[in-house]
């Protein structure tokens, strides 16, 4: 698994990533700090990319647009240090396989790991 970390997630989650077997790289890296989360999104489908955030609007997207991908990571719940975010990416990671990841919506928080299978389905009141 290849993951896109977000801006407001550190580059310090890629070393979590590499400890367990993956790869990945810091929007910043690539030219996506400015980047909208549209723009993001759309490098991480055409790339099959995860991308990794705590940016609630790329659910809001995904359900949008009404796609299979790119998988979500999410961080909820809090205003996480650098390594409390390790920490939940770690879990995550352990936890949920690979493949579970890729074409899901998995938000962790300090209690829990919630998944949603992809494509998000919008629902109209």
């Amino acid at each position: 698994m290849k993951a896109l970390l977000d801006m407001p997630v550190s580059k310090s989650l890629l070393k979590v990533l590499r400890s367990h077997g993956h790869d990945g790289v810091h929007a910043h890296e690539i030219g996506l700090d400015r980047a909208t989360d549209s723009q993001v999104l759309e490098v991480a489908r055409r790339e099959g990319w995860v991308i990794v955030t705590a940016d609630l609007d790329f659910p809001r997207l995904l359900a949008l647009a009404s796609i299979g991908g790119p998988g979500l990571i999410l961080f909820r719940g809090g205003n996480y240090s650098d390594r409390e975010m390790q920490d939940l990416l770690d879990r995550v990671l352990t936890e949920v396989p690979a493949e579970i990841i890729g074409s899901s919506v998995c938000v962790v928080d300090n209690r829990r790991i919630r998944i949603t299978r992809l494509p998000l389905r919008r629902i109209d009141g």
